[in-house]
């Protein structure tokens, strides 16, 4: 007997309109208690943070959900929306309405609840009846979740149609998958365990399959295939380790704020190069106690007779000894505070060696040790006086930097979504490999429901979160903006990769917390996602800002 719920694209359908409009509720009711004379202000948002980070989770569940239906329309209308498929959708709408009508957990210890934004039971009648109030009921059951485990595949892990209905996408993403199969995957663990540099014939190889040059315009030498294709080759590189899915991170990066913001002798001379390979680019914006408040930030850039004169400190910069080229954000106008007064320069350096890793005078560095997102290293930066050129400037003009980095972050958040959604889809390919090979008490683990359960969720999520990050992606293709989808990606599918790791770990056992199961590598990989590009408190105010501000 089937347990997939009678006309169930309607249905959701149906559901994900009630999704919306209870958030459209829960944005008026924030709104009434942050808004003073018609805007936002800071310091009632502040105060009421925990409201209005909860709006953020509650307008997010309600997109992935809408994300979610077109996706099923889209599968469906190809003939290609099989059970499997049917599966996914039902249990995520079964799921996120049942969350959104009792709590969401924006963390281990916080759980926002409607009430806290000051919704009463009236509004909460908006899922309480038709679409949703079925999904509620009958969406994620015990069946259902059984049912889907039955059907992921172990052995080729294939969950479920991804829905790109694109045939370049569609081998382009197994073009990828292959080669992460083949040549990362293998090889991951020890990079790790080492805490070693990514090989530089891992580079070269994915410099000719056009990694670095994705999203480039042709005319600089890249391929110019937007930002779906980035998100595609991304998940697929970071499923088979976070560090070579990162290692795009920075070129993307350093290619959007020359393209959106050099002078055409700029982008004449770095871009044809980022796309190639032959520069790899590291960015250095962050400081010691800065952390996300760039306004705060105190390397000084000085102007010389013959350019500028770079002083401070930087930390948790990604990949700088090997890189060739800085991206570096620093004050020019020490009588302009907050952002005004910074700007962007392009930084050349040679690449560092494990004997002499910043051969340069000016710039000296301190490797951080970290748990896991290895591959590529971090580093605490000094800048003595380092003396650059005046053509060192990104753009004409200075005082543009915080413009032109705010530029770059839809495209690096949906990037880091992708990230997160591989390294999720890496650690349901362990769990589920181990649940089919681990006996005990005389049958394999993924036999026992909660061991199944825990699977079928975990595949359920890994689309929403695709599904989220695919659409921010094709927004941006389609220059429309897009922070706030792109932050949503984001915010979900880091929560989804840290809960997917956590919960292979857990099917793993006892074996999951040794070091030669690599498990217990994706669980200190994922934590990370949480964290850089935007915190999850920080990407959760950015949205709910964003969200909440009066139309004019």
């Amino acid at each position: 007997m089937s347990c997939v719920l009678e006309n169930l694209i309607p249905l959701c359908s149906d559901a994900a309109s009630q999704a919306a409009a209870f958030s459209k509720l829960a944005r008026e009711s924030v709104r009434a208690r942050v808004l003073k004379d018609d805007k936002v202000d800071s310091d009632l948002l502040e105060q009421d943070q925990f409201a209005a980070h909860g709006l953020a989770w509650i307008a997010t569940y309600a997109a992935a959900l809408e994300q979610m239906v077109h996706w099923a329309e889209r599968l469906d209308a190809d003939g290609k929306f099989t059970e499997t498929e049917q599966l996914i959708l039902q249990i995520a709408f079964g799921e996120y309405l049942n969350q959104l009508s009792g709590g969401i957990a924006m963390s281990q210890v916080e759980i926002v609840r409607p009430t806290d934004l000051g919704l009463n039971e009236d509004a909460l009648s908006a899922l309480n009846d038709g679409g949703a109030a079925t999904l509620r009921i009958g969406g994620n059951t015990t069946g259902a979740r059984a049912r889907l485990a039955e059907l992921l595949d172990v052995h080729t892990s294939s969950y479920g149609n991804d829905g790109l209905g694109d045939e370049t996408l569609e081998m382009v993403s197994e073009q990828f998958r292959r080669f992460a199969a083949e040549e990362i995957a293998p090889n991951a663990g020890n990079w790790h365990g080492q805490d070693i540099l990514i090989p530089d014939e891992v580079i070269a190889q994915m410099s000719e399959l056009g990694v670095f040059g994705l999203t480039i315009p042709e005319e600089f030498g890249g391929l110019d295939m937007g930002k779906t294709a980035m998100c595609v080759v991304t998940e697929e590189l970071s499923r088979g380790y976070i560090g070579v899915g990162s290692l795009g991170t920075r070129s993307e990066i350093a290619a959007e704020l020359i393209r959106l913001g050099g002078t055409d002798a700029q982008k004449e001379k770095y871009l044809p190069k980022i796309a190639s390979g032959e520069i790899l680019p590291t960015a250095v914006f962050t400081e010691p106690n800065t952390g996300s408040d760039l306004a705060s930030l105190k390397t000084r850039a000085e102007k010389t007779e013959n350019g500028w004169r770079i002083t401070g400190a930087k930390t948790w910069i990604t990949h700088a000894s090997r890189s060739d080229l800085m991206t570096l954000l620093a004050r020019t106008d020490a009588d302009e505070p907050g952002y005004k007064g910074l700007s962007m320069f392009l930084i050349e350096k040679p690449r560092g060696t494990d004997g002499d890793p910043f051969p340069l005078d000016g710039l000296s560095g301190s490797e951080i040790e970290v748990l896991g997102y290895r591959g590529m290293k971090e580093f605490e930066l000094a800048f003595d006086g380092l003396e650059v050129p005046d053509d060192a400037l990104l753009g004409p003009v200075q005082g543009q930097g915080f413009k032109q980095l705010m530029a770059t972050f839809e495209a690096a958040r949906i990037q880091t979504a992708a990230r997160a959604v591989g390294v999720a889809a890496n650690a349901l390919d362990l769990g589920l490999r181990y649940a089919h090979e681990r006996i005990q008490f005389g049958k394999a683990l993924i036999a026992f429901p909660r061991v199944s359960g825990k699977l079928a969720w975990m595949a359920t999520e890994i689309q929403i979160a695709r599904q989220l990050t695919h659409f921010a992606a094709r927004e941006k293709d389609h220059d429309r903006r897009s922070d706030i989808e792109a932050g949503m990606a984001k915010l979900l599918a880091a929560r989804v990769a840290w809960a997917c790791a956590d919960n292979a770990l857990q099917i793993h056992g006892g074996n999951g917390y040794a070091l030669e199961y690599p498990v217990s590598r994706v669980l200190v990989d994922s934590r990370i996602l949480n964290i850089f590009e935007g915190a999850a408190e920080i990407q959760a105010h950015v949205i709910a800002r964003g969200l909440l501000k009066v139309s004019k």
